[in-house]
């Protein structure tokens, strides 16, 4: 059963609220949770295989090493509920070393990418019940309950966390608690801090795979807003601010525009970019310092052998 936790005419109402709101900011700026249209969640899949992205594969080494570990946190009939669910890849590797799984709840904005994700898992786990939830999970959703389930366990893989600024992330990891409730768990993936010529090479790769992801917001502003950004006529940006330890990513205009969204007209001087996402990058100690703060105790992480990515698994008080 799919569950969609949202009206369709209530999401598009969203969206072009945030659009519009972010557009006439002093320094103009998009969510970027609406990235993940259909077309975007397939440009993100191509970008997790490129060979400057190494967060999917460096996560996934993890995981292949210590998923055993990290189910035995997680321990027996667990609920699962992985929040940005994507395409379903690395929870497979958690889901066949859990011990019975009282059922598992893939959770994300882009309805028609997880309905096609969750059946497919589900044919592949015909034990498992599968419950998949059309939410934005920044946001209160309700998560299906499961009677056999001795505790709740939030599995949020690939850094999604450092797309959050830190008031943000901090909000997301308190939710996150009152969601598993105490003794319940939170398996998380984070980048880790490193040189930063391999931060900007994973966010502006030589195939232009990942200027097409960022572009396509503004392609989405003008397929469902009736806008006339001209994607294409936009320059992709990353770059990394090494004080706030984090790589930016803008879409940058080289001429003066005026461009139309629905009834609203936004000016853009020459040079002007539209900033669409943040990823942040952290220190392990840190963070759970900041998790322990919102509710969290780290309990063990995991890394690789360039330390260039971590699998924490906290616990909830």
């Amino acid at each position: 059963m799919m569950i969609d936790t949202r009206l369709a005419t209530a999401a598009d109402r969203r969206f072009r609220a945030d659009v519009l709101a972010g557009l006439a900011l002093p320094r103009k700026r998009l969510p970027s949770k609406y990235f993940y249209d259909a077309v975007g969640s397939r440009l993100f899949e191509r970008i997790t295989e490129l060979p400057e992205y190494y967060p999917t594969r460096t996560e996934l080494s993890i995981m292949h090493r210590h998923a055993d570990a990290m189910a035995a946190r997680c321990g027996p009939r667990c609920l699962l509920i992985e929040l940005g669910a994507g395409a379903l890849t690395k929870v497979r590797l958690l889901l066949d070393r859990l011990d019975a799984p009282a059922g598992f709840v893939p959770v994300d904005v882009s309805g028609e990418h997880l309905r096609e994700a969750a059946a497919t898992l589900a044919d592949d786990y015909p034990a498992l019940d599968v419950e998949p939830v059309v939410a934005d999970f920044t946001a209160p959703f309700a998560v299906p309950e499961a009677a056999t389930a001795e505790r709740k366990v939030v599995y949020f893989p690939g850094s999604t966390l450092g797309n959050f600024d830190p008031q943000e992330a901090d909000d997301l990891l308190r939710r996150i608690a009152r969601i598993v409730g105490p003794g319940g768990g939170l398996l998380l993936g984070v980048d880790l801090r490193k040189d930063p010529a391999v931060l900007e090479r994973a966010y502006d790769d030589a195939a232009g795979v990942t200027a097409a992801f960022n572009r396509n917001l503004l392609a989405r502003i003008d397929r469902e807003l009736g806008g006339d950004f001209d994607a294409e006529s936009f320059r992709h940006v990353a770059f990394y601010d090494h004080e706030k330890s984090r790589v930016e990513m803008h879409l940058v205009t080289d001429r003066e525009r005026r461009v139309r969204v629905r009834a609203s007209t936004f000016d853009f001087l020459a040079g002007e970019s539209i900033h669409t996402e943040n990823s942040h990058k952290y220190d392990i100690s840190e963070l759970a310092a900041r998790a322990q703060a919102c509710g969290l105790r780290l309990d063990e992480s995991w890394t690789d052998a360039r330390d260039y990515f971590a699998v924490l698994y906290l616990t909830a008080a």
